[in-house]
Formats: C-alpha cells, sequence, structure tokens
C-alpha cells in the first residue's frame, strides 16, 4: 500500500518566527480593545437616548405641532446615523487594527467589511459625518423661522457657524477620497496595473 504525499494544508504551513520586540509591537495591538468595549457601550446609551426620545414623540404625538414632530424624527435619525458610525467604527476598526472577526459566509456579515482597509473605512467615517451634520443642519433650518426671537436655540452667527463646519466636513472628505484615489493610482502603477 503505496501513500500519496499530501499537499501542505495551510494549517501545517510554520509560522515565520519574529523577536520579542516585534512580538510586544504587534501585540500591542490587543491594547485597543477596551476602546472598542467602551464603543460598543456608547451604543448602548445611544439605544437608551433613542428609547427615550421615541417614548417622548408617542406621549407628545396629540399635542405637538407638525415641526415639533418632525424636529424629534430627525433627532432620531441623528441618533441612528451616530449608531451606524459606531458600527462602522467598531466593526471595521477591530477588523484592520486588531484581528479578523472571521465572518466570511454569515448570513449577518456586512458587505462593506469583505472590503474595508483603512482607507475605505476614513471614507466611510467621512461620508457617515457628513450624514449626521447634514441632519443636525436641517434640524437648524427647519427651526431658523424663530431666528431673532427668544423661541430660538440659534442665533444668526450660530447658524453661519454651522453652515461653515459642514462644509468643512465636505471639503475634508472630499479630499480624503482626492487623495486616496491618488495613492490608489500610484499603487496600481508601482504594480505595472496601470
Amino acid at each position: 500500500m503505496t501513500s500519496e504525499p499530501k499537499a501542505p494544508s495551510a494549517l501545517s504551513v510554520p509560522q515565520p518566527q519574529i523577536g520579542p520586540f516585534a512580538q510586544l509591537i504587534f501585540g500591542s495591538r490587543w491594547l485597543q480593545v477596551p476602546l472598542y468595549v467602551g464603543l460598543i457601550i456608547a451604543q448602548g446609551v445611544y439605544v437608551l437616548l433613542f428609547l427615550k426620545e421615541l417614548w417622548h414623540l408617542v406621549l407628545h404625538s396629540f399635542d405637538a405641532s407638525e415641526q415639533q414632530i418632525m424636529l424629534i424624527v430627525l433627532g432620531l435619525i441623528d441618533v441612528v446615523m451616530i449608531s451606524n458610525l459606531l458600527v462602522m467604527v467598531i466593526v471595521g476598526g477591530y477588523e484592520t487594527f486588531v484581528s479578523r472577526l472571521n465572518l466570511s459566509g454569515h448570513p449577518d456579515e456586512p458587505e462593506w467589511l469583505s472590503h474595508v482597509n483603512a482607507s475605505v473605512l476614513k471614507i466611510k467615517l467621512a461620508m457617515a459625518i457628513i450624514g449626521i451634520s447634514s441632519i443636525s443642519l436641517l434640524r437648524t433650518f427647519i427651526e431658523a423661522g424663530n431666528l431673532g426671537t427668544t423661541r430660538s436655540n440659534f442665533t444668526e452667527s450660530g447658524v453661519m457657524w454651522q453652515v461653515l463646519i459642514h462644509l468643512t466636513f465636505i471639503i475634508s472628505a472630499v479630499g480624503i477620497a482626492w487623495v486616496d484615489r491618488l495613492s490608489e493610482g500610484g499603487h496600481r502603477k508601482a504594480a505595472g496595473h496601470g
């Protein structure tokens, strides 16, 4: 009985040995785990905030004006968008900087996770921040009719600063995407694909 030579499996490939200092540096990525746990706790706080605001909306739905209801709903959307941002940072950041989650094939694996890296994560975060800023600015514009009255929560200069900050977010996101595209083009040329 002859035995056929077995192809080496991925598990039997010996791992390269690294020195203790390199192990220390590489292992330091695990120091980020408490940070991600903290963000998960913050996510829980946002769930409580959402439920509180939703309860407030239900309780006052008959005696509130349409504008007040719209402002509460925009606040709920804002909480959801911040929560989405937290999920991107927690899942994407952990997968990129700490350790693989090994979710491939899982039915609930986020579509964006399969091609996440630091550049993709930066762009997604920038776009999420712009979305959050847009909701906040929309809330401000809805209340802008009360500017100059005692019912207003904003001043004219406050609205101006919100618009300028929002534009700064947009310009920053465009800059990040542009630099990423330039960098990607450079990598393609270096690999001989461009």
